[in-house]
């Protein structure tokens, strides 16, 4: 087995839905590639009830690589929210889990179920603080509520990512202030992407890489199917903006990530 000190020099994938149907024609596949790639932790957010078994069955198949989360997504809140969430409290007393995640808010979509949104964030937060877990939050077009809806909520035990992080150097420091890291992905590497500023300023030791695979690949491949094997090119483009070398954004975003993840070592 992989030790934690042997970790530091490789790459982290922080956020990826390798369990969905995208992966089903070649999965196997696409892990043996982010592991030649040296990515070799895939941290897995769950959606809602229906991604559980393949989420768990992908753990099982990788249980040196793939490790995860539990919680329900905002774009999968509707009127039977509480229905899922006893799902979600159920598993996070039935067995292990890095995190309760994704969750969060999103108002890119569809503001119907939004007061839902917000009661299905709180009561996963606490589920979070109840078993001393970090939490991954989806925040689209939502980041001030989101915040907004945390601040009466932080405490010691309150910590974790902002995930797929997109916003502005004051929001990317509001976060941090708040306890949690930023999850750079592939819009890092976008033209109109924003995110120069951030990473230019912001410290290596508040970020971690992520794919959000399938979703928002990296430059050159934007527009494709994403993977854990694209981290890389995330990475070198942390670099190229800190003027720093790509084992160095490595090691800072590993040993970020495993310090959040403290179950999986």
């Amino acid at each position: 087995m992989i030790g934690k000190e042997d970790l530091t020099d490789l790459l982290v994938d922080s956020h990826t839905h390798l369990y969905s149907e995208k992966f089903a024609a070649d999965r196997d596949e696409v892990v043996q590639r982010a592991l030649e790639k040296d990515v070799t932790r895939f941290y897995l957010p769950n959606i809602d009830h229906t991604s559980i078994e393949g989420m768990l069955a992908l753990e099982e198949q990788y249980p040196e690589h793939c490790f995860a989360m539990m919680g329900l997504h905002p774009c999968n809140v509707g009127a039977d929210f509480e229905k899922e969430l006893y799902e979600v409290e159920a598993w996070l007393n039935r067995r292990p889990f890095v995190a309760v995640g994704e969750i969060g808010t999103d108002l890119y979509w569809d503001e119907t179920y939004r007061n839902q949104q917000a009661e299905a964030f709180r009561i996963q937060v606490e589920l979070a603080k109840t078993h001393n877990l970090p939490i991954v939050i989806h925040s689209r077009e939502s980041f001030a509520w989101t915040v907004a809806l945390l601040e009466p909520l932080q405490d010691e035990r309150l910590r974790g990512i902002f995930h797929c992080f997109t916003g502005s150097v004051d929001e990317a420091r509001r976060a941090i202030d708040l306890g949690f890291m930023l999850g750079i992905g592939g819009v890092a590497t976008f033209k109109n992407g924003g995110l120069e500023p951030v990473l230019s300023e912001i410290g290596l030791e508040h970020l971690v890489l992520e794919t959000d695979s399938p979703y928002l690949a990296p430059v050159p491949h934007r527009g494709k199917r994403n993977e854990p094997a694209f981290v890389p090119l995330v990475a070198q483009r942390i670099a190229d903006l800190k003027q720093t070398s790509l084992e160095a954004v490595a090691k800072a975003t590993t040993e970020n990530a495993l310090r959040l993840f403290v179950h999986a070592t």
